[in-house]
């Protein structure tokens, strides 16, 4: 991933308690990490020889939306035009689940009207990503 022509955001449900936006923040980072492991930079370590694992190597800023919004960002990514970036998302149907056979049974007999989402990550061309997302504020 190019850091200057590119660029990675995270979309959280403002609304939600504070528990479910730090695992759906987790949950989102942990499959980005696996879709993109060339953005995880090396291993360091500090002065006193103690070894601390790799981070991502730019700013993944997280903004807020709301239900509504990131249904729209969400069914606007499923669209030819953006079929370059990469999506996560993560459903109700998934924080649901209490494991993952059961998640993907849920999800094959689901259609996308019925699911609400708690957030997204979008990762990709930077004018793409802020076409989409850039109107939309940190979660603070």
């Amino acid at each position: 991933m190019n850091a200057q022509n590119e660029k990675c955001v995270v979309i959280i449900d403002e609304g939600l308690p504070i528990g479910i936006i730090a695992n759906t923040a987790a949950i989102l980072g942990i499959t980005l990490g696996m879709k993109m492991p060339d953005v995880v930079g090396a291993d360091a370590s500090d002065l006193d020889g103690n070894k601390h694992m790799g981070i991502i190597k730019f700013p993944v800023p997280v903004l807020k939306g709301n239900k509504k919004q990131i249904k729209e960002l969400r069914l606007k990514l499923f669209s030819d035009e953006y079929d370059d970036l990469t999506v996560v998302d993560f459903s109700d149907l998934a924080q649901g689940c209490k494991t993952y056979e059961e998640f993907t049974d849920k999800m094959a007999a689901c259609t996308e009207d019925n699911l609400s989402y708690l957030g997204i990550a979008v990762c990709g061309d930077k004018k793409k990503v802020n076409k989409l997302t850039g109107n939309l504020p940190l979660l603070r």
